[in-house]
């Protein structure tokens, strides 16, 4: 049962990232209810903690449609306007661990479809030359990294007015810089990264109207120990493989020094400023 108190929202939370962010939340004690929303029908997060530190936490399924986005939010209207941080971590760059898990992925960042047969979707990579684009690929990158963030905006607006400062962030990446591209690749991935991070300055600007307290952050986390960066972890410098604990770690602490000045920033693991 969703108590009227301040509150975490934590989408995709079956992600690595996210999973790291319940328990940082959990463990600091100062956030009284967590809502955790993803595809699975049940949370494996560390529920005796939360229970010990007093946390009210509860798992909502969403099959990321339209319709079960709508449905969600409208089921968080006792929480409108005590909402302090919601935190969007879908994505998607790669389906191998789909495919090795015959469509049965634990990460809730690889599972992330609009149909929950993962063996029917396109094989997903990311392209090294013109000639590995493929559009249905393109397409299912978008959705997941693009379209899927921008229908929890959308949806959440209402619940995020009223004068509760509320910091959402949504994981993007430094890949979807325009400015910073300097190696080329990964066409789709990177396509649809700088559209989400277009879409997130957008939505800042509207926000600045109609809910006016809300600062919204687009975050690179850096590559992290996860399901989606591991067929590329061997070409990581040593020192800069992050564990999913350091990047909530940092990603909180981030939050502590930011200023609900209106704009949306896009930052990185250590707080500096990623160029859109």
């Amino acid at each position: 049962m969703l108590n009227s108190t301040q509150s975490a929202i934590i989408i995709g939370a079956s992600s690595g990232i996210a999973s790291a962010i319940v328990d940082q939340l959990i463990a600091n004690n100062d956030i009284e209810q967590i809502i955790t929303v993803s595809q699975s029908t049940q949370y494996q997060a560390t529920v005796t903690d939360a229970i010990k530190n007093k946390v009210n936490l509860q798992h909502m399924v969403s099959d990321y449609t339209a319709e079960s986005i709508a449905k969600i939010c409208d089921s968080l209207a006792p929480i409108k306007g005590h909402i302090v941080n919601v935190f969007i971590c879908n994505g998607r760059l790669h389906n191998q661990v789909d495919k090795q898990a015959n469509g049965s992925s634990t990460a809730e960042v690889q599972s992330l479809t609009s149909s929950k047969d993962t063996t029917s979707s396109p094989l997903l990579a990311p392209e090294k030359r013109l000639e590995e684009i493929n559009p249905e690929s393109m397409q299912a990158l978008f959705h997941s990294n693009t379209i899927v963030p921008m229908m929890w905006l959308q949806q959440l607006t209402t619940l995020l007015k009223g004068k509760q400062p509320c910091i959402i962030t949504v994981l993007s990446a430094r890949v979807g810089s325009i400015s910073d591209n300097h190696l080329g690749g990964w066409y789709s991935y990177r396509a649809s990264k700088a559209a989400l991070n277009m879409l997130i300055k957008t939505t800042a600007i509207e926000y600045g109207r109609r809910a006016k307290n809300v600062k919204l952050i687009a975050f690179h986390p850096g590559t992290t120990d996860t399901d989606l960066s591991k067929p590329f972890q061997h070409n990581v410098p040593e020192g800069k493989l992050f564990t999913t604990e350091f990047v909530a770690q940092q990603l909180l602490t981030i939050h502590q020094g930011l200023s609900f000045n209106r704009e949306a920033e896009f930052l990185d693991w250590q707080g500096k400023t990623v160029p859109w």
